[in-house]
């Protein structure tokens, strides 16, 4: 999988493939921090979450992680390269250690997840031991499959977690399918 060209970053300088998933260097909205910059960024990973795979035991996630610059560093989004996959868990193992990660922020289209199954390690505890501080999320995950509470979780672990429930509506369209009813 480390050969994998999906997964390899432009050179310095070098445009992103917008078709590339990595999408590592591309610009896009502006700087994190800022209203408009935050929305559009989110809607990026609203815009990746409906690349997921259907699945009727999972949300259908996506992951933007961008430096505090406004370049984007990783995306990912569910089941991307595994049935297991989580959105938030592709974008930071695609950007493995990155310095610039403290100061970046992950976007994700769902509350990154406090309990899991599939996995050793919840998205919320990988965001932490990352480095990173900052998540914009559009909703927060309802229990469907497993309690949430991984924005109230993060926290506590002192990372600033912004909502904008005005985009909840469309991250919830990709997922109906599992919370219609």
């Amino acid at each position: 999988m480390a050969d994998d060209p999906r997964l390899r970053s432009p050179g310095p300088g070098a445009a992103a493939d917008p078709d590339d998933p990595g999408r590592a260097g591309a610009a896009g909205p502006g700087a994190p921090g800022h209203a408009g910059a935050d929305l559009g960024w989110l809607r990026e990973a609203i815009e990746l979450s409906r690349r997921c795979p259907p699945s009727e035991t999972a949300f259908s996630v996506g992951a933007v992680l961008v430096s505090a610059s406004g370049r984007v560093i990783a995306t990912g989004y569910s089941r991307e390269r595994d049935p297991t996959d989580h959105a938030e868990e592709v974008a930071l193992a695609r950007a493995g250690a990155a310095e610039q990660l403290a100061a970046a922020t992950l976007y994700s289209s769902l509350e990154p997840c406090l309990h899991r199954a599939s996995r050793p390690r919840p998205c919320a505890e990988l965001i932490v031991a990352a480095g990173i501080t900052r998540v914009v999320v559009a909703w927060l995950e309802p229990p469907v499959f497993v309690t949430g509470g991984g924005a109230a979780w993060l926290r506590g672990a002192a990372v600033t977690v912004v909502e904008f429930p005005e985009l909840a509506e469309r991250a919830r369209a990709v997922n109906a399918h599992l919370i219609a009813g």
